[in-house]
């Protein structure tokens, strides 16, 4: 139904010609709705009334000018409506509209041309309709990381005791000088927990810009006439939107010309069967869904918030805080250290009290603390606080809670510059699991190669045809070709006037083959469409491998069918063929023979060969037998240039590399040969092998084939996935590569999926780890030095942090049981904790790769997290750590003839520049540090902070002398001290010549 708004003003006489016109228009569809209204009285009414606003307007107010234009608004166009339109499947409400095709020049959509496309026209779609973005919840704030930080159970303890410190110190020696203690406790608690909050914000952040990243995917639109990609979040209603098999539908929307699509809906329904999208049944298709086969193109109607899925994804948020396997296994390290430490620390607890009670510990002028009965309560309990302040620390030290921040600090660091290798990672885990891979499971097309086809052969019968010659093909074989491209075909060709060449657009391959059409056979391809009417189409999909269609010629009703794909596959399908003067001849088997050897000709010089085959008939069925072959084309590929030395680099790192293709075992083998997959001098009988072999042998012959098979060619999607299985049954971690929608299996099942950024599906993107975006195997293998990176660099952190912990366990605790004080106070020791923590977290954790990850094999499944050289180094150090601080602590003052309080200080700033020089030592857990600042420069973070941590150390012992307890150390005694924690870097070269065994 439409209302008609009132005009403004009194209108000349064409507009009352138009005015009568509308109102006859307006009661003839009354009329035509009535039968409808009483046959469908089940039908509720609409919550609002439709409504179509038709504004008239005299384009020309001359009245000389003779004619008026229609100009259509939609201003004012009913949202609603067309929401629920689709969202119900309303057929009633969309006949209301006038149909699809009416609806589509309400929305001033041309069929064929899409919107206009510019800024002005964007901007006021948007207004109108909105965008085609979804509310996300809000991201949480700075408050509520501080609150996490603040609710450790440790924290809470400390700031308990530097309260009731705090209190009794103010109370003994006044507000002056009684607030340093609990004060200093104070401010380094809130240290900790501001850096900690701020660096755990921050990654939320780009955790979050990640997230934004990934799901900002690419459609295929029509504006102004040419078909072009555009941003999901660009999407407006009205736009006209190409879908192929794997798609995303981006928007809610209403079908309008296209052959055998299908959607998966089951992401909306639950219903895992496809649905049938057509003209006549099923024309509504809704944002989410996926394109399980065939193509055509849509009408966006609603888009954003106003879509069903938008409704779903504004109350779902990704889990950016999902926990990766190496978090789990961290959590649980850090979780036995805790236990370790508690125990540690509830002993020093102990033999402190006793010590306390039975009066054998003495105050500064060496009376005893504790006098029985003489003693004050306020002494008592300030002494206990005392005691509990320092068992409480040594529990702090002991947990290593720079663990996870540093797992969060790499993971984050490594997902920002693998996107800048171009690598945007989906799972966080990935990028640890990358690490551990031992076998890659490539594609060829777009990866190993460059996915920019040209056709370079084209063989008619038994003859190569040459540019010069393709004049001598009789004319009715070039139409026939013409026809077998421009009606067999998902790719588009787009002739604007202002444009000298047409812009063909399509997968690599329509691509390749519509421009030999249009430039060397001289298609038009909208001739071939307007002179043909498709019946029916069977889209390419990669277990077929190839396309069908059937046609119906207008002028004389005959019907044609056209198929085109795989050479052999086409070739099996045809009994004759046509000769360079137009004849049709029967193929013999001498002839099948000799075409059987120009496609392993093509295919040896790394071609793909595709055929071309047409039939007349007389039934309206897609035949596949009896075809009559057109001619063979042969489509270079050349391999991208890096390709060879990223696989060489690969088989250095032990890391196998198995191509799947789904070409014929010649070009496969070519193409593998030419990538350094395969060798010369290699069984080529072992190691290629073809799909339909691989899944016939028995479980058995596989599981003994798997890792020599090098290639697989005519591969099936099922074929992947078996392999992937059978690798990961012989203990491999498998990353698999894949761009269609049938290798969503493979990547959900491989321990890595990576998909294609550029040519892969949505599916294939949703399905997989990683998605690759250049389409580059030179990224996987850049992918796979990130993932031994963060490997890396994380066993590099526990080493160093380990250290820290074993050896400020055994000094105080050893100095608790002797003598019953700690010579590192708890200020002292949560300074030491925030250098743990956060500064080396920092400095280790954004280590960049280097080629020497690759020349040490995989990590595999099973090899633990502390190695045997972790073990070695860390103990080494934690001896002459704890080795050096006794020394001190028992001998220092007579040696240097200085007091206690001197002497505390030089054990606290020999503790702090000892884990200053161990940072440098773990750089390389592996090799003898003979150049200790080689590739420092391309870590500034690392340098920085070992700059902001001795800064800082200076100041805590120079001049915040009540804050940290410490006192002024002279030159010499800041020459001792350096000298004595640079010895650690001989003693990591002497150790580091101690053999150890790797398992």
């Amino acid at each position: 139904m439409a209302t008609l708004m009132p005009e403004n003003q009194s209108a000349a006489k064409p507009r009352r010609r138009w005015r009568f016109a509308l109102i006859a228009i307006y009661f003839t569809k009354v009329l035509d709705s009535l039968p409808k209204r009483i046959v469908k009285k089940s039908i509720p009414e609409m919550s609002t009334g439709s409504y179509v606003s038709i504004q008239i307007q005299n384009a020309n107010k001359d009245d000389n000018s003779g004619h008026d234009e229609l100009v259509l608004s939609f201003d004012n166009v009913d949202q609603r409506m067309l929401i629920d339109m689709v969202r119900d499947k309303d057929y009633e409400r969309l006949h209301q509209f006038g149909g699809a095709k009416q609806l589509a020049e309400l929305l001033q959509t041309e069929e064929k041309h899409g919107i206009n496309g510019d800024e002005a026209d964007l901007i006021r779609r948007r207004n109108v309709f909105g965008s085609n973005e979804y509310t996300k919840p809000p991201r949480k704030g700075f408050l509520s990381f501080v609150l996490e930080a603040s609710k450790d159970t440790t924290i809470i303890i400390l700031l308990i005791c530097a309260a009731l410190s705090l209190g009794f110190g103010i109370k003994e020696e006044g507000p002056r000088e009684g607030w340093y203690d609990g004060g200093s406790i104070i401010v380094a608690i809130v240290l900790i927990v501001a850096v900690s909050s701020i660096s755990n914000f921050r990654q939320s952040g780009q955790f979050r810009k990640f997230s934004n990243e990934s799901s900002d995917i690419r459609v295929q639109v029509v504006r102004q006439g040419r078909r072009q990609p555009v941003s999901i979040f660009g999407l407006v209603v009205g736009d006209i939107v190409f879908l192929n098999i794997g798609d995303q539908v981006p928007a809610d929307g209403l079908f309008l010309e296209g052959h055998s699509l299908k959607v998966d809906e089951s992401s909306m329904t639950g219903e895992s069967d496809p649905v049938e999208i057509n003209e006549k049944d099923n024309r509504f298709l809704f944002s989410g869904t996926k394109v399980s086969d065939g193509f055509g193109t849509m009408l966006v109607t609603s888009v954003g918030m106003n879509t069903a899925w938008g409704e779903m994804m504004s109350s779902i948020r990704r889990d950016l805080d999902e926990q990766t396997p190496l978090q789990a296994r961290l959590d649980k390290l850090a979780s036995t250290i805790g236990k370790l430490g508690l125990a540690v620390a509830v002993m020093v607890l102990v033999v402190l009290f006793i010590r306390y009670f039975t009066g054998n510990i003495e105050d500064d002028s060496g009376k005893k603390e504790f006098n029985g009965s003489k003693t004050r309560i306020d002494d008592l309990m300030n002494s206990i606080v005392h005691l509990v302040s320092a068992a409480v620390t040594v529990l702090v030290i002991a947990i290593p809670e720079g663990l996870p921040m540093a797992v969060t600090l790499t993971l984050a660091y490594s997902m920002r510059r693998m996107m800048t290798d171009q690598a945007l990672v989906r799972k966080l885990s990935a990028c640890e699991t990358m690490g551990s891979v031992t076998t890659i499971c490539t594609d060829k097309t777009g990866t190993l190669t460059l996915n920019k086809m040209k056709v370079v052969e084209f063989w008619l019968e038994n003859e190569v045809v040459k540019d010069e010659t393709y004049r001598g093909i009789a004319p009715n074989v070039v139409e026939l070709l013409k026809q077998g491209v421009g009606l067999n075909t998902t790719g588009s060709v787009c002739k604007q006037p202002s444009m000298l060449v047409p812009e063909i657009s399509g997968s690599p391959t329509e691509t390749a083959i519509l421009t030999w059409a249009v430039v060397d056979l001289g298609m038009d391809i909208d001739e071939q469409k307007l002179s043909f009417e498709i019946l029916r189409v069977e889209a390419f999909n990669s277990q077929k491998k190839r396309s069908g269609v059937l046609v119906n010629r207008v002028t004389d009703k005959t019907i044609h069918i056209h198929w085109k794909g795989a050479a052999e596959i086409i070739l099996a399908m045809c009994s004759h063929c046509y000769n360079k003067s137009g004849i049709v001849e029967e193929i013999s088997d001498e002839k099948r023979v000799h075409f059987g050897g120009i496609i392993r000709g093509m295919a040896a010089k790394s071609l793909r060969c595709i055929a071309f085959a047409y039939k007349q008939t007389q039934q309206e069925k897609l035949e596949e037998t009896g075809m009559i072959l057109l001619g063979l084309v042969g489509l270079k590929d050349p391999c991208r240039p890096r390709v060879r030395r990223a696989v060489e680099a690969c088989r250095d790192a032990g890391v196998n590399v198995k191509m799947i293709t789904g070409d014929n075992i010649f070009t496969a083998k070519a193409i593998a040969m030419e990538c350094g997959i395969l060798k010369p001098d290699e069984d080529f009988n072992n190691a290629v092998v073809e799909g339909v072999t691989f899944r016939n042998y028995s479980h058995d012959e596989r599981m003994d084939k798997i890792d020599v098979i090098r290639v697989m060619a005519r591969s099936s999607p099922f074929d992947k996935l078996l392999m992937v299985q059978s690798l990961k049954k012989k203990g491999h971690v498998v990353a698999v590569t894949g761009d269609g929608t049938n290798d969503a299996p493979a990547l959900k099942e491989a321990d890595i999926g990576l998909s294609m950024g550029i040519q892969g599906t949505e599916v294939a993107k949703e399905s997989s780890d990683i998605v690759i975006l250049d389409d580059n195997f030179a990224s996987v293998v850049t992918v796979l030095k990130w993932g031994r990176c963060v490997y890396n660099n994380l066993q590099k952190f526990i080493q160093f942090q380990l250290t820290i912990n074993v050896a400020a366990l055994g000094i105080n605790f050893v100095a608790a049981i002797a003598s019953g004080k700690v010579p590192l106070t708890a200020v002292q020791l949560l300074w030491v904790n925030l250098i743990q923590d956060t500064f080396a977290a920092l400095a280790l954790a954004t280590e960049q790769p280097t080629n020497d990850l690759l020349s040490k094999p995989p990590i595999g499944r099973s090899k633990p997290l502390i190695t045997n050289i972790m073990w070695r180094n860390l103990i080494s150090q934690a001896l002459f750590q704890i080795s050096v601080l006794l020394i001190l602590q028992y001998k220092g003052r007579s040696i240097f003839g200085i007091n206690e309080k001197v002497n505390n200080t030089l054990i606290f700033n020999t503790f702090v520049l000892c884990q200053v020089f161990n940072e440098f030592n773990a750089r390389n857990m592996d090799k003898k540090n003979k150049l200790f600042f080689k590739g420092l420069l391309k870590n500034r973070l690392f340098v920085g902070i070992i700059g902001i941590t001795i800064a800082l150390q200076v100041m805590m012992v120079e001049f915040l002398e009540k804050f940290a307890n410490t006192e002024r150390l002279d030159w010499g005694q800041w020459g001792f001290c350096v000298g004595l924690a640079a010895l650690s870097w001989p003693i990591d070269w002497l150790v580091k010549c101690l053999p150890v065994s790797a398992k």
